[in-house]
């Protein structure tokens, strides 16, 4: 699918042109597909506290919105600059360590075989560091992952996101700008976990509610780019019962050996295949406290996990950053926030919605 030419420029008030910044949006066709206005859905209403809730009106209107062929058709724009949202960002507020484990789905559900078809004991290792390709181990990474598809500025778009270990066993974690962008929060938003040829294997699942976190919220900070959804039962069954949850760690340091995975759907990608980008991790010495890593995924690919103590056998990790955004002058290298106390406040909240 091709992008649309020309990058959405949002003015920077300090840096002037000396450096450019772009977040990993994708976002949505060249024009609404037939049929497919979006809608102003005056049923969604915003607190304070980074929380927007959906109606069940609007849940139910949102997953007969996302048909297949409007999937297929969420064409991305090109990288969207996010310049001003860096500068005066204050570095994260770090906390105590701590590990969620991840969680199996229900018993009978999903299992340990990948939608690729291959059970664990059949995957062999791949290539490590990897800095763009098509992820072939299997595991439960391929039905704990998936595609985003929200409506944007009148627009279909697409992000990835990954289930998580919830309480609820509802939550998915993807980016900020994936959740709002632009002061505006997203509608007709759902999850789709497995995603591959405009099919939703394990059902398309809509947000009861979209958060962020305070920084995001107010600012669009780029060193807080973290997004959640708490999404609603689908056929009377939880997210992670039916896909499995990947666990999380907070406050884990810079330097780490990590593996990156997402829906990337500009050019040379598509948004149909599952990529992925593995290597040791470095702290981004110029605008921002993100960590780094060499990746050539492109817009589509933004909300999707990053995992440190990742086992590609298994396919299961611990989530400890998102895709958020890459340099111009850097189109090979990656950057996802670093999950301090903000990012685990902010999945506390959802787990708890």
């Amino acid at each position: 699918m091709r992008g649309i030419p020309g990058v959405i420029r949002i003015p920077r008030p300090l840096l002037g042109t000396l450096i450019g910044v772009t977040a990993l949006l994708t976002a949505g066709a060249l024009a609404t597909p037939a049929g497919a206005a979006p809608r102003s859905d005056t049923s969604t209403g915003v607190t304070s506290t980074g929380v927007s809730s959906v109606s069940a009106d609007a849940q139910r209107q949102a997953r007969a919105f996302w048909t297949p062929e409007r999937m297929r058709a969420a064409t991305p724009l090109d990288l969207v600059s996010v310049d001003g949202h860096v500068d005066g960002g204050s570095a994260p507020l770090k906390g105590i360590a701590t590990k969620v484990a991840p969680s199996a789905p229900a018993a009978g559900a999903v299992g340990d075989v990948g939608a690729a078809g291959k059970a664990v004991s059949d995957v062999s290792l791949l290539a490590f560091p990897n800095s763009g390709g098509q992820w072939t181990g299997g595991g439960a990474v391929v039905s704990t992952a998936g595609r985003v598809f929200f409506t944007y500025q009148g627009r279909t778009a697409s992000c990835s996101g990954n289930a998580v270990t919830s309480s609820n066993k509802s939550t998915v974690i993807t980016a900020g700008h994936c959740v709002k962008l632009e002061g505006a929060w997203h509608t007709d938003w759902v999850f789709v976990p497995g995603y591959h040829d405009g099919q939703a294997p394990y059902g398309r699942w809509t947000a009861s509610k979209t958060l962020s976190t305070p920084q995001w919220t107010a600012s669009e900070d780029i060193n807080y780019d973290v997004g959640a959804a708490v999404v609603a039962p689908l056929d009377g069954k939880l997210l992670t019962d039916v896909v499995g949850g990947q666990g999380l760690a907070f406050n884990t340091g810079y330097n780490l050996r990590m593996y990156s995975f997402g829906f990337p759907a500009a050019a040379p990608y598509d948004g149909e295949k599952f990529i992925y980008c593995s290597g040791t991790t470095n702290r981004d010495f110029l605008l921002s406290d993100d960590h780094g890593m060499n990746c050539n995924m492109t817009g589509g690919s933004s909300g999707g996990p990053w995992f440190t103590q990742f086992d590609e056998a298994s396919g299961k990790g611990l989530l400890s950053s998102v895709n958020s955004f890459k340099y111009n002058f850097l189109p090979n290298r990656m950057y996802g926030p670093y999950f301090g106390a903000d990012a685990q406040n902010l999945y506390q909240t959802a787990q708890t919605s």
